[in-house]
């Protein structure tokens, strides 16, 4: 299930990113898994804003979790990890999809992300859920910032990339009310 992440989840989310890094060793990028996780200070930020999900399990235990922004009026996924134990269940997209659903309701017009371009999970995987490579003249100022911040922390060690889709596009269409009743 994905729902609203609430303040009894985020003490669950550290663990869920740490578990999240582990692959990255598998593909030479250990420092990407030895990168500290978000403390339950910055997350609270996003969960108190309403730009925080989780993936749960039967019990409602959060085994994933997204993070957004708005930047240049656009809906900028900012992390999205699944624990690797319940990798394979499309939690991640079902992940994206809130996010979507969330931009949605905002009326902004895309939703974007930066990630390593290289990766079989990042990507590859994000050009199978519609996203596509923003060329270079068309990248905003705010996903510019963020690709400086990341280049300051390191993560341009490996190729990366700004991606995004046109939100809506890959939604399932809800009826209108008038068209149900």
């Amino acid at each position: 299930m994905i729902r609203s992440a609430t303040a009894t989840d985020l003490v669950h989310l550290p663990a869920i990113e740490i578990a999240a890094g582990v692959p990255f060793r598998s593909v030479g990028m250990d420092a990407v898994a030895d990168d500290a996780p978000p403390t339950v200070s910055e997350l609270a930020e996003y969960q108190r804003a309403g730009r925080a999900w989780v993936a749960t399990t039967d019990d409602d235990t959060a085994i994933g979790y997204a993070l957004a922004l708005v930047v240049d009026d656009s809906a900028h996924v900012e992390q999205v990890s699944v624990d690797p134990a319940h990798a394979g269940r499309r939690l991640g997209a079902a992940l994206i999809d809130e996010v979507e659903r969330w931009a949605a309701e905002r009326h902004l017009p895309w939703l974007t992300l930066t990630t390593f371009t290289e990766v079989p999970w990042n990507a590859p995987y994000y050009e199978r859920l519609g996203f596509r490579v923003v060329p270079a003249d068309e990248v905003t100022p705010g996903l510019r910032s963020i690709r400086e911040h990341e280049a300051e922390h390191g993560l341009d060690a490996w190729p990366r990339v700004t991606m995004r889709r046109i939100v809506g596009s890959t939604l399932p269409q809800r009826p209108n009310r008038r068209d149900t009743d």
